[in-house]
C-alpha cells in the first residue's frame, strides 16, 4: 500500500473519456507519471497493433479467440465493440491494483463508465475530455490516418461521446496538453483528499492534550 492511499479507504477509479482523436491516452500516461501511486489500466484490443504502438503499453493486443475466451471467463471488467474490433478492460491488473491500495486511472468511453459505476457504486469518480473545437478534432483524425470515408463517421460518433459529457463529474479542454495533464492531475490529488475518504481523522490524539 502507498504512502498516498495507506491512510484512506477505498481507492478511487478515475475514468477519463474523450472522442477519439481528442488526446486522452496522452494526458492519461502523462498523469501517471507525475502521480504517485496511480495505476493506469491498460485496454485489450483485437484490432491490428500500429506501427508505433507497444504491446502491453499501448493495449494488450489479442485475438477474436483470447477475448471471446476471457469474456467465457469472466476475466473483463467491461467490453465493447467499436469499428467492429473488440476493446475491455482486463480485470486481474485492476483488482490487484485496487487490493494494493493504488488507485486506478482507466481510458474508457461514456458506456464503459457506466458499467464500472455499476460494478463499484461510489468509487467512481469520471472526467470528460473535450477537444478544443471540432475543426482541431477533424484535423487531429486526419493526422492519424483516418480514411476520408470514415471521417465523418467518426465525427458523429465524436458529436454521439460528448453528449454523454453531462453525466462526468469534471471537464477538462484539451487545448494545451501541459494544462490538461495539470489539470487531470489535480483532480486526482483533491480527489483522494476528500474527507469522506477517510476512514478517521488523520491525526493521533497527543497524551499531553487535555491533560
Amino acid at each position: 500500500m502507498t504512502p498516498e492511499t495507506d491512510k484512506r479507504g477505498r481507492p478511487v477509479l478515475f475514468v477519463l473519456s474523450a472522442a477519439s482523436g481528442t488526446g486522452k491516452t496522452t494526458v492519461a500516461r502523462e498523469v501517471e507519471a507525475r502521480v504517485p501511486g496511480l495505476f493506469y489500466s491498460v485496454s485489450a484490443t483485437t484490432r491490428a497493433r500500429r506501427p508505433w504502438e507497444k504491446d502491453g503499453v499501448d493495449y494488450h493486443f489479442v485475438t477474436r479467440e483470447v477475448f471471446r475466451a476471457w469474456l467465457e471467463h469472466g476475466n473483463l471488467l467491461e467490453w465493447a465493440e467499436v469499428y467492429g474490433e473488440y476493446y475491455g478492460t482486463p480485470r486481474k491488473p485492476v483488482m490487484e491494483a485496487l487490493k494494493d491500495g493504488r488507485d486506478v486511472l482507466l481510458d474508457l468511453d461514456v458506456v464503459g463508465k457506466r458499467k464500472l459505476q455499476a460494478l463499484f457504486p461510489g468509487q467512481v469518480v469520471s472526467i470528460f475530455l473535450f477537444p478544443p473545437s471540432l475543426e482541431v478534432l477533424r484535423e487531429r483524425l486526419i493526422t492519424r490516418g483516418v480514411e476520408s470515408g470514415k471521417l465523418e463517421i467518426r465525427i458523429q460518433n465524436a458529436l454521439r461521446e460528448i453528449e454523454g459529457a453531462q453525466e462526468y463529474d469534471y471537464w477538462i479542454v484539451n487545448d494545451q496538453l501541459e494544462e490538461a495533464v495539470e489539470a487531470l492531475a489535480s483532480i486526482v490529488r483533491a480527489e483522494r483528499q476528500r474527507s469522506y475518504r477517510f476512514p478517521r481523522i488523520p491525526l493521533q490524539r497527543s497524551a499531553e492534550v487535555g491533560a
